[in-house]
């Protein structure tokens, strides 16, 4: 067995809000329980007891019914807490520990542009006034409020507004294209629309006031366009739109008044999040107020340690789910802190010069942007004083071997790395940290409490550790989703992640086992390579290329010729590199090496960049219709979509290799 990067103190598990919880435990329901692990186990055998005591001990808001707590029977005929109501945003604002209306609530950065505090006192205060503002606007339980906004304080704001209302929110990015944005709230068409007069990123002012006319355009069912100020032209912005006011003068005509706030059931729809896309329009995935809380509160109090006072960041934007899981915090009474535009403008210490500032005790981010710390050699354990830091979080792909050690080699030595996995879909993790437990190089410590998380081969044949397979939950967990916006019959929502083994969630990804009970992710199953008939993990492949100074970023893919696949592998080179044969050959040896003959790629290409996804995903199927001379379906999915023009056709080759 390998030996930990990093094992938490007996004090620090003794604080710990597992330790707490376990306690609680033993109140409520006379059970003894001395880890997380054997909390894990438990937790899965008894979710029902599990979900009541979440409610419980964390204090939700509402009225929580009579038990049973779950009704019904499989994954998709079960129903939790079918007697509860509840509403989203009044547990976020007054969940738990009385908040000091003078304390921090927000703290926003804008690279080096700007910067906003906001007190819970002022939070508070602008919920009131927006929410006034909203019901004079005739929005009401069920209608749809859209945000195409930066990560301002404003926008959570303006969430928090809408679901006091029974509302349903939805954002995404003021990056993405007039498509992208069209082809994802005209299939919800809004009521309402929160949207910037611009952003900032890499240092540059960056105007939208054109593409958000052509979207005003496109979204007939929107009455009211509310333009937030950030580069100082909200008003002169939202002059030149129809209906439109800016952010001051949607909310200036109401005074601040107590909240109040429409509890609804259990399943009320909160949040619709999207797909990235890459493979046709973008799916609506519907999500659940209760179920939604319930698996946050679990999350980031259990396996991320939260607890009232700290100061959390996640970098991301209104594009990613993380955004969403971030706003949750403030259930836990924590402080948030927003970042909006480039992690390296003005250069690469621009977060960790906030995480200092304002002494993060959360920092989350990216396995991209980890592994693009490393290549600068910045190490902030030297640069910084992270005193307050006590957990890392990484999310979004497969954090590698190299992004471990350079997290305890050059960040912080003492600290809990969670790399955790999950995903739009159930905006949570199947996956995560553990802070009670040893962390291990390379892998996802274990399930999420209360998830039946495992690998599979085929249908009920769990993968024995090592043994790669696809990544399931074999029962119902609260944040299922409701269903995929317009698919009345839920055949959409069945096929994407009930077709390959009836009655058992299938997310898609590749995965292992390991020895110590945690897991591995190998990449995306639809991007599994197969040279051979074997399958194998396109994040082996990565891992192993990364070692090269010389490479800046890479893609693999499997292009299908003469019968068989053959891997292929694009590199884009740091500056001042060039793809030299004898590179070639040293990277080819290394993978050989690292993984096996069959992971060693056919051929190794040179392109300028390589195309990523919004929420910085690389887009291997976009690469692989490229290659195999296949329409990209949603080129507005992608962040950087020119990258693939670079890319070769070599479908002629696909009979003739």
């Amino acid at each position: 067995m390998s030996q930990p990067l990093w094992t938490p103190s007996p004090a620090r598990i003794d604080a710990s809000e597992i330790a707490r919880f376990n306690a609680a435990l033993m109140a409520l329901e006379g059970e003894v329980l001395e880890s997380g692990a054997e909390l894990r186990d438990w937790a899965v055998a008894n979710r029902e007891a599990f979900w009541s005591a979440i409610w419980d001990v964390y204090g939700v808001i509402g009225d929580k019914g009579d038990a049973p707590f779950i009704t019904g029977k499989g994954m998709l005929g079960e129903r939790f807490f079918p007697g509860a109501h509840l509403n989203f945003a009044e547990n976020l604002l007054t969940m738990g520990d009385n908040r000091d209306p003078q304390a921090e609530a927000l703290v926003f950065r804008g690279e080096n542009k700007a910067e906003a505090r906001w007190t819970w006192g002022e939070l508070e205060a602008h919920v009131s006034k927006l929410q006034q503002a909203l019901a004079a606007a005739g929005v009401r339980p069920g209608d749809r409020v859209a945000g195409l906004l930066p990560n301002r304080p404003e926008a959570i704001a303006a969430m928090l507004a809408a679901v006091s209302l029974g509302a349903i929110w939805s954002s995404a990015s003021p990056d993405f294209g007039t498509r992208a944005v069209l082809d994802r709230f005209a299939q919800i068409e809004p009521k309402v629309l929160f949207a910037t007069d611009g952003y900032w990123y890499n240092g540059k002012r960056i105007e939208i006031a054109g593409k958000l006319a052509e979207i005003q355009k496109g979204l007939p069912s929107v009455t009211h366009t509310v333009v937030i100020d950030y580069l100082g032209e909200a008003e002169a912005v939202a002059a030149g739109l129809d209906g439109a006011q800016s952010f001051a003068a949607f909310e200036t005509p109401h005074a601040a008044v107590p909240l109040t706030f429409e509890r609804l059931p259990f399943d009320h729809p909160l949040y619709i999040l999207f797909s990235s896309g890459t493979t046709g329009a973008p799916k609506c995935i519907v999500h659940r107020a209760g179920g939604v809380l319930l698996q946050h509160v679990k999350e980031l109090a259990l396996h991320g340690d939260i607890k009232p006072g700290d100061r959390v960041f996640y970098f991301t934007t209104l594009g990613w789910m993380m955004w969403n899981w971030l706003a949750s915090g403030l259930a836990r009474g924590a402080t948030l802190m927003l970042y909006d535009g480039s992690p390296f403008a003005p250069g690469p210490g621009v977060l960790w010069d906030f995480a200092e500032a304002e002494r993060f005790t959360h920092f989350g981010t990216s396995a991209k942007y980890i592994d693009s710390l490393r290549k600068t050699n910045l190490a902030p354990m030297q640069s910084h004083d992270l005193a307050a830091l006590r957990t890392i979080f990484s999310t979004g792909s497969p954090l590698l071997e190299q992004g471990f050690a350079y997290v305890y080699e050059s960040v912080k030595a003492d600290v809990h790395l969670a790399s955790i996995s999950g995903g739009t879909d159930i905006v949570s993790c199947f996956v995560g940290g553990d802070p009670t437990a040893p962390v291990y190089s390379g892998e996802i410590q274990g399930p999420g409490f209360a998830m039946a998380a495992d690998v599979w081969t085929a249908p009920n044949s769990p993968a024995a550790p090592g043994e790669k397979g696809e990544l399931v939950c074999t029962a119902a967990f609260p944040s299922m989703p409701l269903g995929f916006w317009g698919d009345e019959d839920g055949s959409r929502y069945r096929k994407a992640y009930f077709d390959l083994f009836p009655g058992v969630w299938c997310q898609g990804d590749y995965a292992e086992r390991t020895e110590q009970g945690g897991f591995i992710i190998h990449g995306r199953s639809d991007a599994t390579l197969n040279p051979g008939g074997v399958r194998i993990g396109t994040a082996e492949i990565y891992a192993e290329v990364e070692k090269f100074s010389e490479v800046r970023d890479s893609v693999v893919i499997g292009h299908d010729a003469g019968g068989d696949q053959r891997v292929v592998l694009f590199v884009a080179m740091a500056e001042g590199q060039a793809l030299t044969d004898d590179l070639k050959a040293r990277i080819k040896a290394g993978i050989r090496a690292g993984s096996s003959p069959r992971h060693v790629p056919a051929e190794i290409l040179e392109v300028p960049d390589i195309p990523r996804t919004k929420s910085g995903k690389i887009s291997e199927l976009a690469v692989k219709d490229v290659v195999h001379g296949r329409e990209v379906k949603n080129l507005g999915a992608l962040d950087n979509p020119e990258a693939l023009d670079a890319f070769p056709d070599l479908s002629a080759e696909q009979e003739n290799p």
